[in-house]
């Protein structure tokens, strides 16, 4: 009843929002899910911490106390629009107006925590089906990278065996030319000989 009381005398007394209160390093900010004033400063003094925000994973990790934000909101509290993007993703929105449609008596309490969990099982197979998605993705890409190193490496060994088998075949072509009787050598050797028989019969 405190705590009941406590949250009213809120609503009364102020307008309270619920938004996030920034904390975390530069460039990996983390968000706190806070119910604060709303005239208080953004990340200033709040009145109760009910959840946190990641933006960094992928997806984005959502941690929210339903019940808590629940209770808030049907005592008046104001979600900003980023909170009120999650409070939907997470189903608070729907429980909400299911609650108030119990409290007005247009439904059932049991048929509105059935409709509540049918969305909860059909919201859990998308997210399932979303990670899996992400992560056949990632195996896609590591794969389409092991194979593009895989022909880089290849190409650059097909490069040095051809400049091998260039630079083998330029070194047996220059072998082959020294190891030939330089031109002239033959005709020379006959020319000496028949100068030789004249000198001798003369």
């Amino acid at each position: 009843m405190d705590e009941i009381h406590q949250q009213t005398k809120y609503q009364y007394n102020m307008a309270v929002k619920i938004r996030l209160a920034r904390r975390g390093r530069k460039r990996l900010a983390i968000y706190d899910v806070v119910v604060a004033d709303a005239r208080a400063p953004r990340d200033g003094r709040f009145i109760e911490k009910i959840g946190s925000y990641n933006p960094n994973t992928d997806p984005a990790s959502i941690n929210i106390n339903n019940d808590r934000a629940l209770q808030w909101l049907l005592n008046g509290a104001q979600p900003t629009d980023t909170v009120k993007a999650m409070l939907s993703y997470r189903g608070v929105l729907l429980k909400k107006h299911l609650q108030i449609g119990v409290l007005k008596g247009a439904i059932t309490q049991e048929e509105a925590d059935k409709k509540f969990q049918a969305w909860i099982d059909e919201k859990e197979t998308s997210i399932t089906g979303k990670k899996d998605k992400i992560a056949q993705a990632k195996e896609d890409a590591r794969k389409k990278a092991h194979e593009a190193e895989v022909a880089k490496n290849e190409a650059r060994l097909e490069a040095i065996k051809k400049r091998e088998e260039e630079a083998k075949a330029a070194a047996e072509a220059e072998a082959a030319e020294a190891e030939a009787p330089a031109e002239g050598e033959e005709s020379e050797a006959p020319a000496a000989e028949s100068n030789e028989e004249e000198e001798n019969k003369g």
